[in-house]
């Protein structure tokens, strides 16, 4: 599997899902929307943020999870216990966690629309994708569309 940008992709979905071991790959990167595979360890989480202009929906395919969100990072008012097969909608603006309860490796994808992040970029881990946002080197592609005015995103 390789983001070949906006071209047609097609590849199992689940299979690349599962056997993903980074914290975050992007996997396909349109116009209009993104596709990255994580993996999060056990007793981690994905990081406590908020996406101004991007609307997420996350699926699990193996492992459990506890999902926070709400409209504030001190106000996470909405929780819930997920596991394999659950999808996660995720509002732009809203504030979210999941945190890895269980006991292997918490796989999932997530859908970005409008596009996050760089095209074909791999984080390894949760601190080289936080060294890569400061950095300012995780910029969606110049063929993505973009709000007029994108805010940037919170992280707590």
């Amino acid at each position: 599997m390789e983001d070949i940008g906006p071209a047609p992709q097609s590849f199992d979905l689940e299979t690349a899902t599962v056997e993903n071991d980074t914290y975050r790959t992007v996997a396909w990167s349109g116009t209009y929307l993104q596709l990255t595979l994580m993996s999060i360890p056990v007793g981690e989480d994905i990081g406590l943020e908020a996406h101004p202009d991007t609307d997420q929906f996350l699926r699990l395919d193996q492992g459990r999870g506890r999902v926070q969100m709400g409209p504030a990072r001190d106000r996470l008012d909405f929780e819930r216990d997920v596991e394999d097969g659950w999808a996660v909608m995720v509002p732009a603006g809203t504030w979210h966690n999941i945190t890895n309860t269980g006991d292997e490796p918490m796989r999932l994808y997530a859908v970005y629309a409008p596009v996050h992040h760089a095209a074909g970029r791999v984080h390894p881990t949760a601190r080289d994708a936080e060294a890569d946002e400061r950095a300012g080197t995780d910029e969606p592609p110049q063929w993505s569309v973009q709000p007029p005015q994108q805010e940037s995103d919170q992280h707590a």
